[in-house]
């Protein structure tokens, strides 16, 4: 009898506790309600779409290619394209101071009306990236022809970056010509050298900096090219998702090399300075940093869950019990997985000239994006234990993670509520750049740094960043417009002062 009451009681208290998990669940589901700012969508800017199409195909046209090479330069096309937005926005150069720094960079300067509002930032890049050698007969159109077709603008830097330059100057151009004059005073800073790989920024951006700072300008916020508004990348949402970014990876590259006794390949020795290399870069690879649902994530999932239904939003809801399975989910997707950890990247390997002769030297890089909250220091101590090795040598080099931007500001509520009103429906919320930009000099001089683009893309759409076959729709680029149009009102508005 006594056994019997005792295998009851135990049934009876796993059914309670089962009870109780499941009234927890559901109760942290039912909290957790939309957080997306009610506003009323505002009518469509009047817009000539075909004109300004033409304007960004003319950008499109001049080459202002970053290379690798720092031999080979852009020099003339980068005057080219300056000389060229003088001609198609003269009421911005006349109602905007513009200054050249180092040489290709551009600043310009529209003063605000009121001396005690803090001044606020939006950039830009004026280069691109070539073109992959052997892929330019897989584009539709000619990567530099400035090609309108089909209901898009084709070519290099239609989205990266002249999309944005573009609809700045086209949003400012616009208000110039109404005699609008900003409450604060607003910057547009232009660098030159955003995609320089390593050096991004460094004569650019950095520079542009540098003068604000000389000046003794500081910043409320700034806002850069970054995350986009996609539709059918979060599964479970139907609706487009707009993430603003608050923060973005850092940067860095460990140079691993091995060296060995060379000589004649017939008389190989017991340890090559090749595999040597090869058994390093194999633990390292396989031992790769520790994923976690933290910070940034944490806070787009807390946004994003009570926009889904059914049991992806039990699960999103409840995080602290269920955010190794959803973490395991979404690390099936190389884009998703750079949310949750700092991504190691085997990227280059050297080693040997010639097939009968063993190598002194083998070497290899290999790229970190860092998660804020990880540190330069933590990736080499993490480096060092997995490849537990010491004759190999690491060194190196890169920049930390930025910091992580509040959500809470006026600025955030702006760029989240310009974003409701001219993409009416659309889903707001934070997320993790986990490419680099050049705002990340402006961290010394700016309070709040965000990175968004209002680019629309669709699953299809994102091997065309740095890919084949770029392109923006002239209707997205309209909305672009729109966007810096309402933003630049909206950060005017006598609301948006803290």
């Amino acid at each position: 009898m006594t056994a019997q009451l005792y295998r009851i009681r135990k049934t009876l208290m796993i059914f309670a506790l089962g009870a109780a998990l499941l009234i927890t669940l559901l109760l942290n589901t039912v909290r957790q309600t939309s957080g997306q700012l009610a506003v009323t969508p505002i009518k469509p800017l009047e817009i000539d779409q075909t004109a300004a199409a033409q304007r960004l195909a003319g950008a499109i046209r001049i080459k202002t290619i970053t290379y690798d090479e720092l031999t080979r330069t852009s020099a003339t096309e980068f005057l080219r394209l300056h000389a060229y937005l003088a001609q198609k926005f003269p009421g911005v150069h006349r109602a905007l101071k513009r200054e050249i720094v180092n040489n290709y960079s551009l600043l310009y300067t529209w003063q605000g009306s009121d001396p005690s509002a803090r001044p606020i930032l939006f950039m830009a890049h004026q280069d691109v990236v070539p073109i992959n050698p052997g892929t330019q007969q897989a584009w539709q159109s000619e990567p530099f022809a400035g090609t309108i077709r089909g209901g898009y603008v084709w070519g290099r830097g239609s989205w990266d970056d002249k999309g944005n330059l573009l609809a700045i100057m086209e949003a400012v151009e616009l208000l110039a010509a109404k005699g609008i004059k900003p409450r604060q005073t607003v910057y547009f800073g232009f660098g030159h050298d955003e995609e320089a790989g390593t050096r991004n920024g460094e004569d650019g951006a950095r520079m542009i900096a540098a003068l604000l700072k000389s000046r003794g300008v500081k910043l409320d916020f700034v806002l850069n090219e970054g995350l986009l508004i996609t539709q059918g990348v979060m599964k479970g949402l139907d609706s487009p998702v707009a993430l603003i970014g608050i923060a973005e990876k850092g940067y860095m590259t460990l140079t691993l090399s091995a060296e060995a006794t060379g000589g004649h390949s017939s008389m190989p020795p017991s340890r090559s300075a090749i595999g040597s290399l090869s058994a390093a870069l194999s633990r390292l690879e396989q031992q790769q940093m520790p994923a976690s649902i933290r910070d940034v994530s944490s806070e787009m999932f807390a946004a994003v869950a009570p926009e889904f239904s059914g049991i992806n939003r039990v699960f999103l809801s409840n995080l602290w019990l269920f955010g190794p399975l959803v973490r395991m989910q979404l690390e099936k997707q190389p884009s998703a997985r750079a949310m949750f950890r700092t991504t190691t990247a085997l990227t280059v390997i050297r080693a040997g000239n010639k097939e009968q002769v063993l190598p002194v030297k083998a070497e290899a890089q290999v790229n970190f994006r860092l998660l804020p909250g990880d540190s330069q220091q933590s990736v080499i101590r993490h480096a060092k234990e997995a490849v537990a090795d010491d004759s190999i040598r690491i060194e190196a080099r890169g920049w930390e993670a930025s910091r992580v931007s509040t959500t809470g500001s006026a600025a955030y509520r702006a760029i989240n509520r310009t974003i409701r009103e001219v993409f009416p429906g659309t889903i707001v919320a934070p997320g993790l750049m986990v490419g680099g930009t050049d705002s990340r000099f402006m961290e010394e001089i700016a309070d709040h740094i965000y990175r968004f683009s209002p680019v629309r893309a669709e699953i299809v759409d994102l091997p065309r960043f740095h890919g084949i076959n770029e392109r923006i729709s002239v209707s997205n680029f309209a909305e672009m417009i729109r966007f810096y149009h309402r933003l630049l009102a909206n950060v005017s508005a006598g609301d948006y002062a803290e």
